[in-house]
């Protein structure tokens, strides 16, 4: 494929994972509308944002591993034509059930595109380039949250949040059609499920998704309770509190695009350092709390560490993942929703027992484990084709075509 046509193709993909970015993280900006024209509470309404996680935490890979023998660019057809009709409920109606169907089918069908998206994207370049594809598949959805959120949390409060939900259909449906006409036929690589199973849950992998895990956390328990921070530490209020957020947002697809030429040249280090970056961000976060100047350097530091690290962790469990890759492709994403759950849970804890600024101390510890598992995994190698160690390069689903 030419360069200019796997472009094109890489486009699509990042318009599609930016849709899905916006439908999954666009709830929190318009719970209370939604609570209200649902008639239920705002904990009740948030468990929305709950059923997504879960359904791509949990549906994900379960549908990746149902449809691991099917043509890639059918799967993902299908995942975006499952979309569309999952969020196309939510516009048609008002049972709150059925809004917590719909919101995990969406889920579900989220983390079947993004695997499927990923494997046809690494298949259009070159193996050198692998990480920087994966980037840009990526980056779709740190720019959803960077542009997406922002833009669809406006529409919602001016046309309701049906209106945002709406035009979410709209574009998912134009990125269906993009799909078909852009897409080359990518076929099924590697075995059947109980072969990548047996590869996609090495024990060197799931290492590696397990620092997946601490890192969202660690982000995560610091970022849910930032505002609170900003208000109670900082000192600030208002519009200058979604200046900050604005600013972390473009740091973190900053940090998207350039993590994949790190993944190309050392993953392994990359995460070290990325981990490293990351803790020294939020501890210069909570000792400088109180000096509005560094809290916006040390937000923007985070973005760009914790979203850098995304496309190179990708990349390292794809590797590692060897002739298990396609199946390994929608793990990185479970745990990650599973880490952000438990990094949330745990800021929960630290802000009730103390105060907002034990948040931020809560992620630094969480991500001082993080830099530990960082240079832990840092000595793991993916398999041959016989399951003994190599030098890590792309993984063998994209060396093979």
């Amino acid at each position: 494929m030419s360069p200019s046509r796997a472009g094109l193709v890489l486009v699509v993909l990042f318009l599609g994972t930016f849709v899905l970015g916006t439908a999954e993280l666009i709830v929190p900006g318009m719970l209370n509308l939604m609570a209200a024209d649902l008639d239920v509470s705002i904990p009740a309404a948030g468990m929305l944002v709950t059923a997504n996680a879960l359904g791509l935490a949990l549906g994900g890979p379960v549908l990746t591993a149902l449809t691991i023998r099917l043509p890639k660019r059918t799967i993902l057809t299908g995942a975006l034509g499952l979309f569309v009709m999952a969020n196309l409920v939510l516009v048609l109606t008002d049972d709150y059930s059925l809004f917590l169907v719909a919101r995990v089918l969406a889920g579900a069908a989220q983390g079947l595109a993004i695997a499927a998206a990923l494997e046809v994207g690494t298949s259009i370049v070159p193996p050198e380039r692998m990480g920087r594809a994966i980037a840009v598949v990526i980056s779709g959805f740190s720019v959803s949250a960077a542009l997406g959120v922002p833009l669809g949390t406006l529409a919602g409060q001016a046309l309701g949040w049906r209106g945002t939900f709406t035009a979410i259909v709209v574009l998912a449906a134009l990125t269906l059609v993009a799909v078909i006409g852009v897409v080359p036929p990518v076929p099924a690589s590697g075995g059947g499920i109980g072969s990548q199973a047996k590869y996609a849950f090495a024990p060197r992998v799931l290492a590696v998704l397990g620092f997946c895990f601490l890192m969202c956390a660690a982000e995560f328990a610091a970022l849910t309770y930032i505002a609170p921070f900003l208000e109670q530490v900082t000192g600030i209020s208002g519009t200058v509190i979604s200046l900050f957020l604005l600013a972390y947002g473009a740091a973190t697809a900053f940090g998207s695009f350039g993590g994949g030429r790190f993944a190309d040249s050392n993953a392994p280090r990359a995460l070290i350092i990325g981990s490293c970056g990351l803790a020294i961000s939020l501890l210069v976060l909570y000792l400088a709390g109180a000096v509005a100047a560094v809290v916006a350097l040390a937000l923007l530091a985070m973005g760009i560490f914790s979203m850098g690290m995304v496309p190179v962790m990708q990349y390292r469990v794809v590797s590692l993942a060897g002739p298990g890759a396609q199946l390994a492709q929608s793990l990185p994403a479970s745990f990650a929703n599973l880490g952000v759950a438990f990094g949330s849970a745990a800021g929960g804890v630290a802000i009730a027992g103390f105060s907002a600024a034990t948040t931020v101390l809560t992620a630094f510890a969480i991500a001082c484990a993080t830099t530990v598992v960082a240079w832990a995994t840092s000595f793991l190698k993916p398999p041959t084709a016989s399951g003994r160690p190599r030098t890590e390069q792309a993984p063998a689903a994209v060396q093979s075509r």
